[in-house]
């Protein structure tokens, strides 16, 4: 969920050199054809081919979209008023790939989004290829699924098929989520853009619950989100272990040892969590490759901030003021806003953190 468009493919392929416009060409193919299949929501919903299933959700996303903007202070614009069907489970299919005894991701550098941590191809084909490739070249590997993603606000975004018949509480977080990137992003800062864009979805939905969710909704929302809880848990304890493991001073034989038993472990802690969920599946797909770095390399992005950004948010009160004082953070060094944010979300020191962030006036 996240700024995967590429959008300005032909700058970007002429900076990049020969090597890279294959790459650029796909990601310009994949965007505007995106932007060619979305029409109104309107459209969708007055249309007399339009299931009743598919109106009532898109009922739902104008609602959603409606509380963002009235609500949550989020940008009040042409993103999330069409709809597209794309006929496919995902809309992108990103790349991530790690050296085999470390944590740290490979990065890739573009105009305007700058350098991130993934590649996202529109094909899953061509993502599996590039996979391939890498895997060669003994990298430790993930290609996953995109449901979604925000161009920034350079483009109208559309609502997908690929999110459409999430539950409700899912839908509107998913929403809140890339809306939040078109406040406040930071070229070549995924952990601050994330965790920032997580912390606002996370005070959307609970507003968006408190106005409109009925106990069915707010019982399932409630569900997900400890069920999310459990496998971070699970996911950040065995980060850790791996994280021990390539620091040691063992030899490269027994960290690679070391490694398999981790992920044993993590497979096995999985199943047991499973079955604290009833069976719930939801991320079985999660494992639908080898285990690698790579799977772990992403946890923290998205996680590691957001205790930082909510006692930014708990000292502001009031959204508008708390994007403020984003902005203003977005401005230091990336050393100084991480360095601020670590210390902001230390759990025993809130009090210190709330103070802390009256820095940022």
């Amino acid at each position: 969920m996240k700024w995967r468009a590429l959008v300005f493919c032909g700058v970007a392929a002429t900076l990049a050199g020969c090597a890279q416009i294959g790459y650029f060409v796909q990601a310009a193919h994949g965007q505007f054809s995106l932007l060619s299949e979305a029409r109104p929501i309107d459209e969708w919903i007055a249309s007399p081919g339009t299931e009743s299933k598919l109106k009532n959700r898109l009922t739902r996303v104008k609602e959603i979209r409606a509380f963002a903007a009235r609500e949550l202070g989020l940008p009040d614009n042409d993103s999330y008023t069409t709809y597209a069907d794309l006929k496919r489970p995902f809309v992108m299919w990103n790349v991530v790939a790690t050296p085999e005894l470390s944590l740290k991701p490979l990065q890739w550098c573009f105009p305007v989004a700058g350098c991130v941590n993934y590649r996202g191809y529109y094909s899953k084909d061509e993502a599996q290829a590039y996979a391939a490739e890498l895997r060669a070249e003994k990298y430790d590997v993930e290609v996953s699924g995109v449901p979604a993603y925000s161009t920034l606000g350079w483009f109208k975004d559309p609502v997908l098929s690929t999110f459409i018949q999430y539950p409700d509480g899912e839908l509107a977080r998913l929403v809140f989520h890339e809306l939040a990137h078109q406040v406040v992003y930071v070229p070549g800062d995924s952990k601050f853009n994330e965790s920032f864009a997580v912390a606002v979805e996370e005070a959307g939905v609970e507003r968006w619950m408190e106005l409109h969710g009925d106990e069915k909704t707010r019982k399932a929302y409630a569900a997900y989100e400890g069920r999310k809880r459990d496998f971070l848990a699970l996911l950040l304890k065995q980060r850790k272990a791996l994280k021990a493991n390539y620091e040691s001073d063992i030899s490269d034989d027994e960290k690679r040892k070391a490694k398999a038993a981790i992920f044993k472990a993590l497979k096995e802690e999985y199943l047991v969590l499973k079955e604290s969920w009833d069976g719930y599946s939801g991320y079985d797909r999660w494992f639908a490759e080898p285990l690698s770095n790579a799977h772990l390399s992403a946890v923290a992005t998205y996680h590691d901030f957001v205790p930082g950004f909510k006692a930014i948010l708990t000292k502001q009160k009031d959204l508008g003021k708390f994007y403020e004082a984003v902005r203003n953070l977005s401005t230091l060094g990336k050393d100084e806003r991480h360095r601020l944010l670590a210390s902001f979300g230390q759990a025993t020191a809130v009090t210190a953190g709330n103070t802390h962030a009256e820095d940022l006036h």
